[in-house]
């Protein structure tokens, strides 16, 4: 077994501590995933990588070191109550020799998701419901060792006040914006939002909006 320690043990340990074990980091960069990103790949990324493309990442996603930590982040904080977090926490508990099949499948090519569970879920403030997707456990897992080695990439040049969906950032430092800008007497707000935005992303434009940034097409086939 690779883990050193128990993995619910693992899981009382602070996010910060599991993630920046054995580097010094820039606080900013404290929760990027330390077996992918190390000192000398942050530095790149803060200076600019030549050509503007990070090229052959796949090898970083199917790291052992990386889906470990990636099943980890899975399956903490999942209720042992709960259907879904018993999945989570039994394959966390199978993952030694999970892992290096699912390993092998990834470098070989031969990895393939499994379709998506359309759950519906009340939606605040109204009577809709809106539709969720829940994937199985070994699917989360990969797409979290691909968040691992991409998410620092898009960070870096993501606007300054974006907080949803980001690194140490929330709905409290919104409000803490908003209320700054209301110090500074500004009154109006612009309110959008785009009806079904994750089913109608048009993906060939995003692929095509990746590709500026990563040059990988084993990532993207």
């Amino acid at each position: 077994m690779r883990f050193t320690i128990s993995q619910w043990q693992w899981e009382d340990l602070p996010i910060v501590q599991k993630l920046n074990q054995g580097r010094e980091v820039e606080p900013q960069w404290a929760w990027t995933e330390a077996s992918v990103w190390t000192e000398r790949m942050l530095a790149t990324l803060e200076r600019g990588i030549k050509g503007g493309k990070w090229f052959s990442l796949i090898d970083k996603v199917w790291k052992m070191e990386n889906l470990e930590s990636a099943v980890k982040k899975v399956a903490q904080g999942k209720s042992k109550k709960k259907a879904d977090g018993k999945r989570c926490r039994r394959y966390a508990e199978r993952s030694p020799r999970r892992l290096p099949i699912l390993q092998e499948k990834l470098k070989n090519g031969k990895y393939q998701p499994e379709p998506v569970q359309r759950v519906w879920i009340p939606k605040p403030g109204s009577k809709e419901l809106r539709p969720l997707g829940i994937s199985p456990v070994e699917d989360r897992v990969v797409q979290m060792a691909l968040r691992n080695v991409i998410e620092p990439i898009f960070e870096y040049k993501f606007a300054e006040h974006s907080y949803g969906f980001r690194p140490k950032r929330g709905a409290k430092d919104a409000l803490r914006r908003v209320v700054h800008l209301l110090q500074k007497g500004k009154s109006w707000v612009v309110d959008a939002d785009i009806k079904g935005y994750f089913d109608n992303i048009p993906q060939d434009q995003l692929l095509e909006r990746l590709s500026e940034h990563i040059s990988d097409g084993a990532c993207w086939n």
